[in-house]
């Protein structure tokens, strides 16, 4: 069999909302594990060692994409590993910030710094393994929400909305200010790696999203705004993941904010063809297989639905495909391997 040839301009298409000479497929995140019992070799501890074995981590990373039938390598490097005293988006600690004095005195200058002395050996190697007609989606991790949830925590977060909103918008506008920072010498440094910029922001959850939509418009999209419209002077497309029912901000993420593609969807909050119906004149849909299915469905069942997907999906234009979330440890090889083939199968062109 010949070996997979990738074309990144395949994703750029499906981004922008142009119909693409192959379907793409799309993941967020793929755990290593799964790629190392699908490549039979284990290569992520190879990551912490030195700069030999973190080239050859960097080989087999981009090597899975390849060979599974990817015209890109999803590869992003998180901000909030890298804020001082970080750690409230998932209860590790209790947050940095919790009053003006705190914002007053954070060390904010610091997290670009700390950035890329982190990550920039990361980006060049990546540029370097990188096999021909291959580009990177990603870029620096964590949306606005995110970085401010590790700072201060989300229930804290919302006793500052009541008792403070003063402080509260000024985190928002902060922290967006030091992503943009980090954007700005990321394009200008890396800009060549990657096919499509997006970062992850979870806005929501199954029926609503986690801020009031006001609140949402006011201090978030104004600091996504500014991110897009960077990326786009680099004629980048800027995909948005989201986690969540976040329909009642879908029209300002698209007409203010103008991302470019959505990715995310669950079908307990609305399936792949809601989507597609509301937004797939608009901007490019990337997912459409909900992780739950991947997880307790049978190959065939997982194939069956897939090829529904596909069938429903192919009468629009830009659209990548995969599952509506990531691919974590807890996902079965064999499901995720079931709608990768059948994807590439209906695609015609492997």
């Amino acid at each position: 069999m010949l070996e997979f040839q990738p074309n990144y301009h395949n994703i750029i298409d499906s981004a922008r909302n142009k119909k693409p000479s192959r379907y793409p497929l799309y993941e967020h995140i793929i755990s290593e594990k799964v790629m190392e019992k699908i490549l039979d070799y284990n290569f992520s501890n190879l990551y912490h060692g030195n700069e030999s074995e973190k080239r050859e981590y960097f080989y087999n990373y981009c090597k899975f994409f390849q060979k599974t039938g990817y015209d890109t390598v999803s590869f992003e490097c998180p901000i909030n590993e890298v804020m001082p005293n970080s750690g409230a988006l998932f209860g590790d600690s209790e947050g940095a910030i919790r009053t003006r004095e705190d914002y007053e005195n954070y060390p904010w200058e610091d997290i670009p710094h700390n950035f890329f002395k982190k990550y920039s050996n990361d980006f060049k190697l990546l540029k370097e393994q990188m096999p021909e007609g291959m580009n990177a989606i990603g870029g620096p991790g964590n949306g606005v929400f995110e970085c401010v949830q590790d700072l201060v925590g989300f229930e804290k977060l919302c006793y500052i909305w009541g008792e403070n909103p003063k402080l509260f918008s000024d985190i928002f506008t902060k922290t967006g200010k030091i992503i943009y920072k980090i954007w700005k010498e990321f394009l200008l440094k890396f800009a060549d790696i990657y096919a499509v910029c997006r970062f992850g922001d979870d806005l929501g959850f199954q029926s609503s999203t986690l801020l009031t939509p006001n609140s949402i418009k006011k201090n978030i999209l104004p600091q996504y705004k500014k991110i897009v419209e960077l990326v786009h002077s680099y004629n980048k497309p800027f995909l948005l993941h989201s986690c969540g029912n976040i329909f009642n901000i879908m029209d300002d993420l698209i007409c203010y904010v103008k991302i470019d593609a959505k990715h995310s969807n669950e079908d307990n909050i609305a399936h792949f063809e809601v989507w597609l119906n509301k937004y797939g004149d608009k901007i490019g849909n990337f997912g459409g297989v909900d992780t739950d299915v991947l997880c307790r469905e049978d190959e065939q069942s997982i194939k069956k639905y897939v090829d529904n997907i596909f069938h429903l999906a192919k009468n629009y234009q830009g659209i990548a495909f995969g599952s509506g979330n990531s691919i974590p440890d807890y996902v079965p090889v064999s499901g995720y391997i079931a709608m990768v083939e059948k994807f590439r199968e209906l695609r015609g062109s492997k």
